[in-house]
């Protein structure tokens, strides 16, 4: 078993190498490292901030004009006959959104590139609104009806903009069902992990990853996500739609309290976190490129905004206008990276560990064990520390539960776009239970596929390639859909004001009696 476990390991550091590749050129040339401030952009990170910047001055920052729209849109969800509410749309969306990358990402940027990191996912989340604008809007304007639901996405509108192509369709959601199959194994074991972290804070004890708590746990998550993925979309959406608000009022309130208990602090990591955005302290390396490559790729894989892999449930809202659900999804950014993000590095730069004695063991620490004594040191008492430790665990294990179920739902929608025979959809559902077993087997026997874990870096950036093309190929549609949108002279979107064929919206027009 230990050879197969190492040939894996093998295989994926080789494409890991592919990975860097594609995130760090032409960077990791001396010759455009050279150059100044540029020097610092990989063409990655040019073209997922430049699109945004791109997208947000041509559609006249309408992340900022119509955030409070998007606010009344999820305040004003009404239930749906088909497909599910734009509120529910959000919640889903969140789900996948919302993961334990918010703690850990954003952990491992700051204990790189220093508190100034911080300051880049903001600038990146800021211009990441309008990108998350654009491909919700997108995702919309091509949706397709299956039965009581709305299905849609980058698959589906890059098979239109491609011509119809049923190849391009089939590849992006090949695609994407391999991007979730990457994360799935260590989504797998951080909802397992949790359940053994929390228990060893009720007990006090240390319990070993082979002891029967983690194999009970890893039972009743398989069990969990066979019953509710089972269910399809709507069963999912009831589950997130409970879990998303829990665990983001949990997770909010519990570091306002460290934050409020700290307060005197509060001047200071401010100050770290613009002064340090530009000129970061020697132990953190001192170069501005590693703050701002750490911030912004960090920033961009947190919300994903334009990688298209939130627009599966953006496509599954049923909106009043395209543009809706495109507001609705720019406000998912800004929780996932002003909020939720910004919480998490309260945490580590009000720690600031590396200015105590404890430095050195701090930066040899994993991420979360970093974020975990960072809480520590901002939670004075053995009762507020525990209490705060046990709370973030929970955030933490349904952080990865909630990701797991927006994956496997949405890996089952791109199945069903490659092949409708219900057989090709059962054997993706087996294959998904299947990964996310290997994953969390593998860690509670104490196995090493660490490099594994890293090739959802990989997907990201791939996904991403394909995606942002698509974005421009397809804008045009989404700036006559916006232009309507801003109108508000009461007349439905049709084909006539897309430009092209939309018969889910010609028919959702005819159904109000708005069109012949």
């Amino acid at each position: 078993m230990q050879s197969l476990f190492d040939a894996i390991n093998t295989v994926c550091s080789r494409i890991q190498l592919i990975s860097d590749l594609f995130w760090d050129f032409p960077a990791n040339f001396s010759w455009y490292g050279s150059i100044p401030i540029l020097g610092n952009f990989s063409l990655a990170i040019i073209l997922l901030l430049g699109s945004g910047v791109y997208f947000t001055c041509k559609l006249r920052f309408i992340q900022v004009r119509y955030f409070r729209h998007g606010l009344n849109v999820l305040k004003n969800s009404k239930a749906a006959q088909t497909g599910i509410t734009p509120l529910t749309a959000f919640f889903l969306s969140t789900a996948m959104r919302v993961g334990p990358g918010n703690i850990l990402g954003v952990t491992g940027a700051i204990s790189i590139g220093g508190p100034g990191a911080l300051f880049w996912m903001w600038f990146s989340a800021f211009f990441g609104m309008a990108t998350a604008y654009t491909e919700s809007t997108l995702a919309q304007i091509f949706k397709e009806k299956k039965g009581d639901e709305y299905v849609g996405g980058l698959a589906f509108y890059g098979k239109r903009l491609l011509k119809g192509s049923a190849v391009a369709g089939g590849v992006l959601s090949l695609m994407y069902i391999v991007y979730a199959l990457l994360c799935f194994p260590a989504q797998g074991f951080n909802t397992v992990s949790s359940v053994g972290q929390i228990a060893e804070l009720i007990t006090g004890k240390a319990i070993p990853t082979t002891s029967a708590l983690y194999w009970v746990a890893f039972a009743v998550l398989i069990v969990a996500m066979a019953a509710i993925s089972w269910g399809g979309i709507r069963k999912v959406t009831k589950v997130t739609d409970i879990l998303v608000p829990i665990m983001a009022v949990i997770y909010v309130l519990t570091v306002l309290v460290l934050i409020v208990v700290n307060f005197t602090r509060i001047p200071w990591f401010f100050y770290a976190v613009v002064t340090e955005a530009f000129k970061p302290e020697a132990v953190f390396g001192g170069a501005f490129g590693v703050a701002l490559i750490q911030g912004v790729k960090r920033g961009l894989m947190s919300n994903e905004a334009g990688q298209g892999t939130i627009t599966m449930p953006a496509a599954a809202s049923d909106a009043a206008h395209p543009c809706d659900q495109g507001c609705v999804q720019a406000i998912g950014v800004f929780l996932d990276t002003i909020v939720i993000c910004t919480l998490t590095g309260f945490v580590v730069i009000m720690g600031r560990v590396w200015m105590t004695d404890h430095a050195d063991a701090w930066f040899d620490m994993g991420k979360l064990p970093k974020y975990l004594a960072s809480a520590t040191e901002l939670a004075p008492g053995t009762t507020l520390n525990t209490g705060i430790s046990l709370l973030i665990s929970v955030c933490f294990g349904l952080f990865a539960f909630t990701c797991l179920l927006g994956f496997i739902s949405f890996t089952e929608i791109c199945a069903s776009r490659i092949s409708t025979k219900k057989s090709f959809t059962l054997i993706i559902r087996i294959l998904c239970l299947a990964v996310v077993s290997f994953g969390v087997l593998t860690s509670i026997a104490g196995m090493d596929l660490g490099s594994l874990w890293d090739l959802s870096d990989f997907a990201n950036i791939l996904i991403a390639y394909c995606n942002i093309p698509l974005l421009y190929l397809g804008f045009s549609y989404v700036k006559r859909a916006t232009e309507h949108f801003e109108k508000k002279d009461g007349t439905p979107f049709t084909s006539g004001i897309a430009g092209t064929d939309v018969p889910v919206w010609d028919e959702k027009a005819g159904r109000y009696g708005q069109i012949p």
